[in-house]
Parts: structure tokens; sequence; C-alpha cells
């Protein structure tokens, strides 16, 4: 006895192995990517009383030039160091972003404190009061370090930043500098998670702006 050749499924068949396909093909795409959480320093503290700080114009103008960092710290990762394990890792927060690199954060706090004071004016504005006034502000320069979530233990935590400030002053001779200081910050963070490291790095960027700040006041005045 022969068998008889198959010339195809019934129509009924063809449908329920569609249906099979179809669902299975849903299975299979990937989930929607989640949107990663964006962070900065939040609004920033209101500023003193006029009354407590002397008006702009009794402290010299000042340049704030653009802030510089290793190339780590150039991306939005919001990165993070095991000390107790190996603290020479910078590790990254999966699904956690800086909404800007950390560099141009800083340079927006310290912009914004060192406003209250005295006027301030970026690279592009100091060249052209050089050039049609002659007169050159002295120029602030800093150099952003550091800038981690630093696990002490695994239930201890820091916001960790160091960075490196530079006063110059440029005369017909050349440049020359003021002063030179490190400033190293850790805050405590309230949570061992991205979130607590923000609020860690928030902090100790405020605290270091605000030594900072005392730091140029310090300094000789043209």
């Amino acid at each position: 006895m022969h068998s008889r050749p198959s010339h195809g499924l019934g129509l009924g068949s063809v449908l329920t192995l569609g249906l099979a396909l179809l669902l299975a093909g849903c299975g299979a795409l990937p989930d929607k990517p989640a949107r990663a959480t964006l962070y900065d320093f939040g609004p920033g503290i209101a500023a003193p009383a006029a009354a407590a700080n002397p008006p702009a114009a009794a402290l010299p103008t000042l340049a704030l030039a653009e802030i510089e960092s290793n190339a780590r710290l150039d991306g939005t990762q919001i990165l993070y160091r095991l000390g107790y394990a190996d603290a020479n890792e910078l590790r990254p927060y999966g699904q956690s972003r800086w909404s800007l690199p950390p560099a141009q954060l800083l340079r927006q706090r310290l912009r914004d404190a060192l406003s209250e004071r005295r006027t301030v004016l970026g690279p592009e504005e100091s060249a052209t009061i050089a050039r049609t006034e002659g007169r050159v502000p002295d120029t602030l320069r800093i150099s952003l370090d550091e800038f981690s979530h630093y696990f002490e233990s695994a239930g201890s935590s820091v916001g960790l930043v160091r960075l490196r400030a530079t006063l110059i002053r440029g005369t017909t001779g050349g440049d020359r500098v003021l002063g030179q200081r490190t400033f190293t910050v850790r805050r405590p963070a309230p949570s061992a998670d991205a979130p607590g490291g923000v609020k860690a790095l928030a902090a100790a960027t405020d605290a270091a702006v605000a030594d900072i700040v005392q730091w140029v006041d310090q300094q000789p005045r043209q």
C-alpha cells in the first residue's frame, strides 16, 4: 500500500500554526529599553541676603576657564568605587546618568557661587576685554581629578570630590601663578545606590565650591 502524498495543511491547521508563530514572535521581542534616570546637583541653595555679601563691584572681575578633567569623567556616567574590594576600578551605575558631564555641572555651580560676589567672565568674554580694553582679569583654572561614589565598606559610602584650583594673573611678562591648592571633600551618602551617591556628590561639590570661593577671595588683588 502506497502512502498518499501530502499536498499541504488544511486551512484550520495553517491558521493555528500562524497564531502560534505570532505569539512566539511576540514573546521573543526585546523589552523596551528602560530610560536612564538623569540627575544634576539640584536647584542650589538660595543666595544669602545681599547685606551679608559685599557688592560685586567690591571684588575684582574674574575669568573662569573651562574645567579640565580626565577622560573617564568626560561622559555622563555616575561612577562608583568599591574601596574595600578594588579601589582602582571605576564602575558605572547602569540606569543612572548625569544630565551633563560632572565638569560642566561643577562649573555651573562654581560660576553661580562666584557671581554672588563679583563679575565672572567666560574665556571668550575675557579675551574680548583683553583686546578692547587692554586689561586681563585674573583667571581661575580648575582640574577635576576625582568624582565618585566611594564605598569604604559595603555599608558605608561617601561622595568623593577632589580638584585642583589655580589662580593665574596675566602680565606683560607672561602668566604668573598667584596660588594653587588641592581640595578634597567627602560627604556621607544616605544610601548605597545611585540616588544616594548623587546626593553625596552634590553635597561634596557644594562644600568644595564654598571652599574655593573663600580661597579665591583671600588671594592678592590686582
